[in-house]
């Protein structure tokens, strides 16, 4: 089924990408062999499938095709994704990854709990692995559940440097299943990923189809009046953001992928008929967010992020690059399409599952993108003095949607100094210690602050908002057992999310990586950390070495991650116990922001 356009001008090129299959031109190296038949309890398709405790992995450059252009991409074991590799909790396990590569790379266990000197990342665990060498990774696996794995290094994620990463029970899994697929979606461009990157520091919202339109004007003049309508005109001519920019990128020049496959390559998962089937999703994308459903068939989520959860069925749930989710079907029909369209809608991966090859299900059409709202911008909108905001008086608050990107500058910024911001929390518990913001906070790299951010953990994110679907939330997920560390919080960290669109820069408290600090933990110390999203993006925050174990508003315990999306204008807290000596990286996991400087060191000891 055609997707529709919901955009004006949608260049068909960016849909005719899937008429090919696409995937590795010249084949996979011989020492790969594809996964067996569909057999219970084995993973199925395309992805090779290595095992046990001693892994050869080779980075080179190979061909690929995903839009009918030939591209060099960065490739281990000669595919795309690379091989997933499945272990054994309690092994010792041995990699030795080789460089072929004109330039270092690396690779980093995303999720893992290891030494730092085997974490992967060049300049803060390790200096890289040079053209021609081989370095070995060795660590022992203390977990088990559904990670993956991918480069450090440059741009080489993007250009297809990934895989899967599978670490089976020691005593059994508690999930129980006939048959397990793993579904590792991923995003390409036939770009120059760094000449992406270069567009956008000109032109933050180049890639944006959703722009605001005359038409736009005129509907919102029949439905709110004149005046309404040219307030709202007038508050984005102040701002540097789209109330439609809902990623940096677009299918403009992305390709979505399911396991390196284009929609039209149809990858296909096997299943008999009354089978309990585990699919086990990673967000391996570079800059993508997806809203992943499976039409006519409810998903139980049972993992997240590797960890088990308190089992939760849903239609849809939404990951963004470096989440997982472990979920469990039950198909009674012959084929059921796996659609994960992109948070912005103009484009989607998806593959079937199916009793038997060749059949497709209907794939649905793109949900209309939604605008953001003033709760997006503003935040909490409880407190505010709406009177205050001039022509604002009469409007509809609630339907109103704002871009990014404040004009600051005839703020008074110093009064805001001896603002409380715990207070303005919502209920978040307060460790009784001195929260600090850098000097440069509401800098130059900085285009916006929220001073009320929300605080609610069960709003599924702009565009699957009151869809008639049954969305999952961070709310919805609980680990059990509680926390892994019962002492309460010794300190407190806050930290605000930052960027500046026009200049397309991000970072922690307005200082991009390069001009910042590394974060100090005291080796056994349990910490309070505070995320203030001050931009008008939701940015998945990774966390390397450490759990981070989200808490309630009101400071209980939620669940455990290692990857949390942080929305619009929203405040979080979770608890981290410094139990990993060393120095790890914090960072944004869209690759252009951690690469635009929302990244940090942490260091341990």
């Amino acid at each position: 089924m055609k997707p529709s356009c919901n955009k004006p001008d949608l260049p068909r090129r960016r849909f005719v990408q899937g008429l090919a299959a696409g995937g590795v031109v010249l084949g996979m190296a011989p020492m790969l062999r594809p996964a067996q038949a569909a057999s219970p309890g084995t993973l199925t398709g395309d992805v090779p499938v290595l095992t046990g405790t001693e892994f050869d992995l080779v980075i080179d450059e190979t061909p690929v095709n995903f839009t009918g252009k030939a591209r060099m991409a960065t490739t281990i074991n000669g595919s795309i994704p690379g091989p997933t590799l499945r272990m054994r909790e309690g092994d010792e396990v041995t990699i030795r990854v080789t460089n072929r590569l004109k330039e270092s790379t690396s690779i980093h266990w995303h999720g893992i709990i290891l030494p730092y000197q085997m974490d992967g990342v060049p300049g803060i665990s390790f200096p890289g692995i040079p053209p021609g060498e081989t370095f070995t990774y060795r660590y022992k696996l203390e977990q088990n559940g559904t990670y993956w794995y991918h480069s450090h290094s440059g741009m080489q994620e993007l250009t297809g440097m990934y895989g899967g990463l599978i670490i089976d029970p020691a005593e059994g899994d508690s999930i129980e299943a006939d048959r397990e697929h793993l579904v590792l979606l991923s995003d390409w461009t036939d770009e120059n990923p760094m000449r992406v990157f270069g567009k956008l520091k000109n032109q933050g919202d180049l890639y944006n189809f959703n722009q605001p339109t005359v038409f736009d004007f005129f509907r919102d003049v029949s439905s709110d009046g004149l005046m309404t309508a040219l307030n709202k005109r007038q508050m984005w001519n102040e701002m540097r953001m789209s109330p439609t920019d809902l990623a940096d990128l677009s299918s403009q020049t992305l390709t979505y992928l399911m396991n390196g496959t284009t929609p039209a390559g149809n990858w296909t998962a096997l299943f008999k008929k009354g089978e309990r089937v585990r699919l086990r999703f990673i967000n391996g994308a570079g800059n993508s967010f997806y809203d992943v459903r499976i039409p006519g068939l409810k998903m139980t989520v049972v993992q997240a992020d590797g960890l088990n959860v308190e089992p939760v069925t849903v239609d849809e749930f939404r990951f963004g690059p470096g989440e997982t989710y472990d979920v469990v079907v039950e198909p009674q029909a012959e084929a059921y399409t796996l659609f994960a369209q992109a948070m912005d809608r103009t484009g989607y991966a998806s593959g079937t599952l199916a009793t038997r090859e060749g059949l497709r299900a209907a794939v649905p059409e793109l949900d209309s993108p939604q605008w953001l709202t003033m709760s997006d911008m503003m935040g909490d909108m409880g407190g505010m003095d709406h009177g205050a905001m001039g022509g604002m008086a009469g409007m509809d608050h609630s339907g109103m949607v704002m871009g990014m990107g404040m004009d600051m500058a005839g703020m008074d910024h110093g009064s805001m100094a001896g603002m409380d911001h715990g207070a303005m929390a919502g209920g978040l518990a307060k460790a009784s210690s001195e929260v600090r913001h850098a000097r440069t906070e509401y800098g130059p790299s900085v285009d916006m602050r929220v001073d009320t951010p929300r605080t609610n953990l069960d709003d599924p994110g702009v565009g699957l908002r009151n869809n008639g679907r049954r969305v999952l939330t961070l709310a919805d997920l609980r680990t059990p057992g509680g926390p892994m560390d019962p002492r309460p919080a010794e300190r407190e960290i806050e930290l605000h999310l930052t960027g500046n669109m026009e200049r397309y820069t991000w970072s922690f408290d307005g200082v991009e990586f390069g001009s910042s600090t590394p974060v100090h933990l005291n080796y056994g110390e349990r910490v309070r950390i505070i995320l203030h999203n001050d931009t008008m993006m939701t940015h998945p925050m990774h966390l390397h070495g450490m759990w981070s174990e989200l808490e309630n508003p009101d400071g209980s315990f939620q669940v455990r991650r290692h990857t949390i999306q942080v929305q619009p204008a929203q405040r979080i807290s979770f608890l981290v116990t410094a139990d990993a000596p060393g120095r790890w990286a914090w960072h944004c996991h869209l690759m252009f922001h951690m690469d635009a400087g929302m990244f940090r060191e942490v260091v341990v000891s």
